[in-house]
């Protein structure tokens, strides 16, 4: 008979970030002392008259330090397992498969990427996991972007997770062959070409704000423009003002003798 206590802990902060679940131990207490404990009384009521009181009272301090010492050698055990999460509900059910799907290709990434021992193939499904979660969450925040990612979800994300799984199945094998290497090589190798896909997927998203941005700083800046508030403005208008005139300095002839000539005074 084992007796059991559960205990509910978040996942993250028991090094779980794996899974990204919460996770429930569960304590199994050995049922030794108990029997330990009803076999002293019962060679206690053999041997002696337990319908006596002072009987009565020794038996029960026996099968107590019985008891005692039996849960001192017989330890608990402990079981921790995962609870199941909830599914989400948006209302909206295109979305709700999409949260389903994103949650289960990252939870699937994390568990190849903790059986993958190459490091730099690990480091790119890390990458794959991240910039995975930013689109989800955005498209969660913003679900007219959802058909966007349509294409991503029916066939990038998925054979992504293929390739990913026989790459760790073949990672597995302890064999260097030309299938097997050959194989492998040609993964590793696609692996960049595939961050870099992703990465173009989450900032397509941002097409539609960029766009938005833009024209919010051209319109703010021709209006501060005409307004004269900005550098550039005062500069042209500066530019603009015409120069004050300058007069003419007055022109001094020289002396001149009366037949016309120039005269040279020392």
């Amino acid at each position: 008979m084992v007796y059991s206590i559960i205990q509910y802990h978040d996942a993250n902060k028991f090094g779980r970030e794996a899974t990204g679940l919460k996770t429930k131990t569960i304590v199994h207490k050995s049922a030794a002392p108990i029997y330990a404990a009803a076999v002293m009384w019962l060679l206690y009521g053999l041997l002696f008259p337990l319908y006596q009181v002072g009987h009565f009272l020794l038996a029960a301090a026996a099968s107590a330090v019985v008891a005692i010492v039996a849960r001192l050698f017989c330890r608990d055990v402990t079981e921790e397992v995962e609870i199941p999460e909830e599914p989400e509900t948006t209302g909206n059910p295109e979305l709700d498969k999409m949260i389903a799907d994103g949650n289960g290709a990252i939870k699937t990434m994390r568990a190849l990427n903790d059986s993958i021992q190459d490091e730099t193939v690990s480091g790119q499904i890390d990458r794959l996991e991240e910039v995975s979660g930013r689109i989800f969450a955005y498209v969660k925040e913003n679900p007219e972007k959802l058909p966007q990612i349509r294409k991503f979800m029916s066939y990038y994300l998925p054979t992504t997770i293929k390739l990913l799984r026989s790459y760790d199945e073949l990672s597995r094998q302890g064999v260097s062959g030309e299938n097997i290497t050959g194989t492998m090589e040609k993964v590793e190798g696609m692996l960049g070409t595939i961050v870099l896909a992703f990465e173009k997927q989450l900032d397509g998203l941002f097409g539609d704000q960029a766009l938005d941005i833009s024209t919010d700083i051209t319109v703010l800046e021709n209006m501060m423009a005409r307004e004269g508030l900005t550098e550039d403005a005062l500069h042209k208008s500066a530019q603009e003002q015409p120069a004050p005139e300058q007069p003419a300095p007055a022109q001094t002839e020289p002396p001149q003798d009366d037949e016309g000539g120039i005269t040279l005074e020392l």
